[in-house]
């Protein structure tokens, strides 16, 4: 199962397609998506609408656009987002709320488990004042990639919403791995997407499509958004090649995401006993492990990730001492297993080096 002969836990997007989306794909049947006709396109946006319990939906060619997509069609210039100071809206998309949106980003905490505090989001909502931003939307992520794959539960949701409708704002959420979430929950997961007024998902992560996302939402809704993909670039033609795979996707791969989850719990309960690592068990919730390195340690999270590498274990160093490992259906059980032990023995390895006097380049 590995990937080009390594056990890959940098990200989840390193999914490939599986063989059934590549014969959908190889036989999808395929028009031109810009004038509405490509009915493989057409299917899937139907499919995802009905399955996130929303009238409508848009393939877009990316999580990044179809967020920002979302936001344009809920902003005009000059308005103001509600965002998490942690969130892949605000830290990992280039800016595009300010640089393409002219929308200003209204930053307040994101918690542990990856939510933003009520009272934070109504103290962020400015009041009708020629001063001001006019706040527009609030944005959730779920399940939130920065603190540790952790999902948000649908009363939450539902609270956020019901604050929104209350103050006149939308609701968006960044669902990149919103199946994930219900997975882990065992819930339905338009309790998590339904009662906002907009919501994407990623066909490439977990559901393990070659590309390609999608945003839904109401029908009106979906005519701005429309317009708002074609301006950054995200009208396709024979986008049914796309689709294909992300119907199998919707259709195959989402159940089988709770073997992502038990293997991102062996995982960090492997990592955990290995002595000058420390991952919170308790924060592993989906298929992302969090872990951090001793500050007695004689090596960075970078030069682990350099180190484990050249043992056929890639990894990602998200902070000096801090590494994310993340579970996907090319990783087997045993692949996890050799991943811990080859962490173990790098760890142990470099504290032997210190031990001796012999710490050198690996």
């Amino acid at each position: 199962m590995a990937l080009n002969g390594c056990i890959d836990l940098r990200s989840d997007t390193l999914t490939v397609p599986t063989p059934a989306m590549r014969e959908a794909m190889a036989t999808a049947e395929v028009g031109d998506d810009v004038f509405g006709e490509d009915p493989t396109v057409n299917r899937l946006q139907e499919m995802a609408a009905e399955k996130l319990g929303h009238e409508a939906a848009l393939l877009v060619c990316s999580g990044t656009m179809g967020n920002l997509t979302a936001l344009l069609a809920h902003c005009e210039r000059g308005d103001a987002a509600i965002v998490g100071d942690r969130s892949h809206v605000y830290t990992h998309e280039a800016g595009g709320l300010a640089v393409v949106g002219g929308i200003l980003p209204h930053v307040v905490p994101n918690q542990a488990d990856g939510s933003l505090r009520l009272e934070d989001i109504e103290a962020a909502i400015r009041p009708d004042n020629a001063h001001f931003a006019t706040t527009r939307v609030i944005a959730l992520e779920n399940t939130h990639n920065r603190m540790g794959g952790a999902y948000l539960t649908p009363e939450y949701t539902q609270r956020v919403a019901d604050l929104a409708r209350a103050h006149g704002l939308k609701l968006h959420i960044d669902g990149a791995r919103i199946f994930n979430a219900a997975v882990a929950q065992n819930v339905d997961v338009k309790a998590l997407a339904q009662c906002a007024d907009s919501v994407t998902f990623c066909l490439s992560k977990g559901l393990s499509g070659p590309a390609g996302s999608v945003l839904c939402g109401s029908r009106a809704f979906i005519r701005i958004a429309h317009k708002r993909r074609k301006v950054l670039g995200g009208a396709m033609r024979q986008a049914g090649v796309i689709a294909a795979a992300g119907i199998v996707a919707l259709e195959q791969m989402i159940e089988r995401l709770r073997e992502d989850h038990a293997n991102a719990r062996a995982l960090a309960e492997r990592i955990a006993q290995i002595e000058g690592l420390h991952v919170a068990l308790d924060a592993v919730k989906t298929n992302m492990v969090y872990f951090d390195l001793d500050p007695d340690l004689p090596f960075d999270a970078a030069e682990l990730c350099r180190r484990a590498a050249a043992e056929r274990v890639k990894m990602l160093p998200t902070g000096p001492r801090r590494v994310r490992a993340v579970t996907h259906c090319y990783v087997s059980r045993q692949e996890i297993i050799e991943a811990a032990q080859v962490i173990a023995h790098l760890v142990r390895h470099g504290e032997a080096q210190v031990a001796n006097g012999k710490l050198q380049a690996y």
